[in-house]
């Protein structure tokens, strides 16, 4: 309904918005939450919150003397709790009034610190399956407290009615649901049980389930028979330790490398953390189950662990974080900043115990997550100098961890990008030099932070200068035979900024050798455009700056009969053609993507080797 207009006021006077409430009953109830199935869970939460206000009320009754029942037969949906309930008063503020709850009141909100809902408009989302909420309630507060009836629709209007004791004889609140016919998915009986343990199997207030078929006053199915696993009791450790591995395949569906016990007693949190046992891709995140007062808030809630933490999944039961209004996520606070940085060092402990006391298990997780503990350790000098020794990189000696490297190689040289690393890899490893590929995330860093734990171990950037002056020079009769072929090769390639050398090296299969890193290409572009974009005296400066920026390097092997046989080429056509055809031949092994140039010069070179080879024979 909408509130009646009102006359026009003076300038400046105040005035009273104007309020749809069949508009914000659907804005509330349809976009605030994610799915229609979060109906159920806050149905439990505010019976949940009852029985906690009731047990305050009543300290000294036991845990299970009050309870939840909930009831599905395929024409109604209803949840009955032995809670607090409601006085008539209490109906006009907690269900009638959207937007002023005493939740949110200062005094109040003290005390309900033990209970799971803080703003007072879940039984909103009641409306995404049904048009119309019966609540029938009666206080525990007084003994002889009516009885009251609440009918509120999805259009904003309810009714109030006061009932004999006789309606509900013992005090509690019961909500029932006439579902809508395109709201069946969720209202089904087998659907309301699934989602009655989807979202309420770690309450601790003992709920039922019925769906009719037990008979009147029949006990029902348990929703929740058991506490949570870390809440049990084992008769050994290696019992629990089982337990509560077999308690995270059940929740993910995987079976984990390890299962990490999580205890925050400052903010009431227990759990576990499942180390996963395959390899998560880069940046990728999953999400963590988290139950508030036992009740689950959310399966991805990303940010209860830091983000390098993607090796493992945790569910979690917590008492202090703050739950959003859609109560499907967790509010960012100091609680909250301070809970991610107390299970981070829950599994930095976990690494550190596993390095120290189980080789095996730490063998199979670095395996599996060592992208993962890479990140961690840029950042922690403690898993740093822990487990640096031993994560895996890519070297000229293959896959090895930097501790087997450092045995072989004093001095280790890292190159910047992958595919730097694949153009020298061979000739590196053949000439002995120790190369560790560093272009993979992370990886350049941590090498070059091996000192820290290698003092004897030196680390160096790997440059064209210092692979170059590990390639031994021809003599100097062959150097004066094909100075005339090199002379030719310099004009042809000139056009890329590349120099042209001979050299022997191993392995004598590689005919030539390209050395020319992205920093040096980049440069060359950009000095390139800035010099066609100017002229005058700007020009002729950036063209001597552009002969400053690092040329490319093709080393040709004379070691390899190929080259033997070109650098004796009279034709200065064909001298030129060979030239460019081991050039494109050296760039394709560098793996590094070709320009638009180099492609032409491969397909061009092919054709005129294939057209000259065909003029010979012919």
């Amino acid at each position: 309904m909408t509130l009646p207009e009102t006359p026009l006021s003076p300038a400046g006077a105040d005035r009273t918005f104007q309020v749809d409430l069949r508009g914000l009953v659907d804005l509330l109830s349809h976009h605030l939450y994610s799915s229609p199935r979060v109906y159920l869970r806050e149905l439990l939460q505010n019976a949940v919150d009852a029985l906690t206000a009731r047990h305050g009320l009543e300290p000294a009754a036991p845990a299970d003397a009050f309870g939840i029942r909930l009831y599905a037969d395929g024409s109604v949906v209803r949840v009955e709790d032995d809670g607090v309930g409601l006085t008539e008063a209490d109906v006009h503020t907690f269900l009638a009034t959207i937007g002023r709850s005493s939740k949110r009141a200062e005094k109040i909100a003290e005390q309900r610190a033990d209970f799971i809902g803080q703003f007072g408009i879940g039984l909103l989302s009641c409306f995404l399956v049904a048009d119309e909420i019966h609540v029938l309630s009666r206080s525990a507060r007084t003994p002889d407290a009516p009885v009251v009836e609440w009918r509120g629709r999805g259009d904003g209007s309810y009714t109030v009615r006061i009932l004999p004791a006789s309606a509900r004889p013992r005090p509690g609140t019961t909500v029932t649901l006439t579902p809508r016919a395109d709201a069946g998915e969720w209202t089904r009986p087998a659907q309301v049980h699934a989602l009655a343990r989807h979202f309420g199997s770690l309450l601790r207030h003992p709920v039922t389930f019925d769906d009719g078929t037990a008979g009147a006053g029949g006990p029902g199915a348990p929703v929740n028979p058991e506490p949570a696993p870390w809440a049990r009791t084992y008769p050994t450790p290696g019992a629990r330790s089982r337990a509560l591995a077999a308690y995270g395949e059940e929740v993910f569906g995987l079976t984990p490398l390890d299962t990490i016990e999580l205890d925050l007693p400052a903010v009431g949190l227990k759990g576990i953390a499942c180390v996963l046992p395959e390899t998560v891709p880069a940046g990728r995140r999953h999400g963590h189950r988290v139950h508030v007062k036992g009740m689950l808030l959310s399966e991805q809630a990303e940010e209860i662990l830091p983000e390098w933490a993607f090796f493992v999944r945790c569910v979690v039961d917590a008492e202090s974080l703050r739950p959003t209004a859609s109560r499907e996520s967790l509010y960012e606070d100091d609680t909250l900043a301070a809970v991610r940085d107390a299970l981070a060092e829950r599994l930095r402990a976990w690494i550190a115990r596993t390095a120290a006391s189980d080789p095996d298990l730490l063998g199979r997780f670095l395996h599996a997550h060592h992208l993962a503990v890479k990140s961690l350790a840029v950042h922690d000098d403690e898993i740093l100098r822990m487990l640096l020794p031993w994560l895996p990189f890519e070297t000229t000696d293959g896959h090895a961890t930097l501790d087997e490297f450092a045995r072989t190689h004093r001095t280790v040289l890292v190159t910047s990008s992958v595919e730097e690393f694949r153009q020298v890899a061979a000739i590196a490893a053949a000439a002995g030099l120790g190369v560790v590929n560093g272009g993979y995330t992370y990886d350049r860093e941590l090498v070059h932070r091996l000192p820290e734990i290698r003092p004897e171990v030196s680390v160096a950037d790997l440059d064209p200068a210092t692979l170059t002056a590990h390639l031994d020079p021809v003599d100097r009769e062959t150097e004066l035979a094909a100075a005339a072929y090199l002379a030719l090769a310099r004009d042809a390639l000139a056009v890329f900024d590349c120099d042209v050398a001979l050299r022997t090296f191993q392995p004598a299969s590689a005919p030539a050798l390209l050395l020319d890193s992205r920093e040096a290409r980049h440069e060359r572009t950009r000095s390139q455009l800035a010099r066609e974009q100017q002229g005058g005296l700007w020009g002729d400066i950036l063209g001597h700056l552009r002969q400053e920026a690092p040329r490319a390097q093709l080393i040709l092997n004379q070691l390899n009969p190929l080259v033997r046989t070109a650098v004796t080429i009279d034709e200065p056509e064909l001298a030129r053609t060979s030239a460019e055809a081991l050039y494109g031949q050296a760039a394709m092994l560098s793996r590094r993507p070709l320009r638009p140039a180099e492609s032409s010069l491969i397909n061009r070179s092919f054709l005129d080797l294939l057209a000259h080879a065909l003029r010979k024979d012919s």
